[in-house]
């Protein structure tokens, strides 16, 4: 969508993702990232860490079951998303804003460990499970 804030985020789980499932059985999986950037300081030739950054993330249906399953406290990740920024209102009447990140892409960061990835068949977890369901093509109609 145009002008929506995308971002990628590299950092660490700071718990195990938390799934849950909303009334209607949507699964969503709530987690948060903590990345700290680091500095090579030349006069001491040690590395200095920054201010570090935490950023809750949220994802929905069985991408939210694959992360839960996959990822857990501390694992170094790649997370692309969209930035929101909502507001609301303490029990004390306070107004809090917060910024979070819904999670278009995760995984695993490879720099300092392996992988191994299980496909899911498509009956399983892929395109065709999602609540939404495309309209048939009408023969002769434009794809569009």
């Amino acid at each position: 969508m145009a002008g929506e804030t995308l971002v990628t985020v590299v950092g660490n789980l700071t718990t195990d993702p938390e799934l849950r499932f909303t009334p209607s059985g949507a699964a969503v999986a709530n987690f948060t990232v903590a990345s700290t950037p680091r500095t090579f300081d030349r006069e001491s030739g040690a590395w200095r860490d920054g201010e570090a950054m935490f950023l809750r993330c949220s994802l929905w249906r069985q991408y939210a079951e694959n992360v839960a399953e996959s990822l857990g406290r501390g694992a170094r990740v790649v997370v692309q998303g969209r930035l929101r920024q909502r507001s609301y209102d303490t029990k004390e009447g306070e107004k809090r804003t917060v910024t979070e990140l819904d999670v278009d892409e995760i995984g695993p960061a490879l720099r300092y460990a392996t992988a191994k990835v299980t496909r899911l068949s498509r009956a399983a977890g892929g395109e065709e499970s999602s609540s939404w369901t495309p309209e048939p093509a009408v023969a002769g109609s434009p794809p569009f």
